[in-house]
């Protein structure tokens, strides 16, 4: 039974780790196209435009990795509980606003984001 819980939990952490990857792939794929866009025109509107996507990417992308780590520690706890009732509830295990913020500022959210940040101030600047 418990090992059956596991496996529901793991699949939640997998299915987020999945989310988390499918949400880089949108962002790259918008801001590619708003580039190419601003290229063809060469018109810095459209490099101003993907500020936006990237931030709201970047913060859904956050709120994903700090759910993952929700379910980490879920996991950790069903291994170590005795009794199975398959709760996947992470109320124990949620500090808010805090926890989300740290995961904004991972070393890997941080160096993708914060890549793609400088990408678009380095392309504004040469369009200009």
């Amino acid at each position: 039974m418990k090992d059956k819980h596991l496996e529901f939990v793991q699949g939640v952490i997998n299915r987020m780790g999945q989310n988390s990857f499918l949400i880089k792939g949108w962002t790259v794929t918008l801001v590619s196209a708003l580039f190419a866009l601003a290229a063809k025109d060469t018109n810095t509107k459209f490099v101003v435009v993907a500020y936006f996507p990237t931030l709201v990417f970047w913060l859904l992308d956050s709120y994903y990795l700090y759910q993952e780590r929700l379910f980490r520690k879920v996991y950790d706890h069903v291994r170590r509980e005795t009794t199975v009732d398959f709760s996947l509830s992470t109320k124990h295990f949620d500090n808010g606003i805090s926890d989300w913020a740290g995961a904004a500022v991972s070393k890997t959210i941080l160096l993708f984001y914060g890549i793609l940040f400088i990408t678009l101030i380095i392309v504004m600047n040469y369009l200009k």
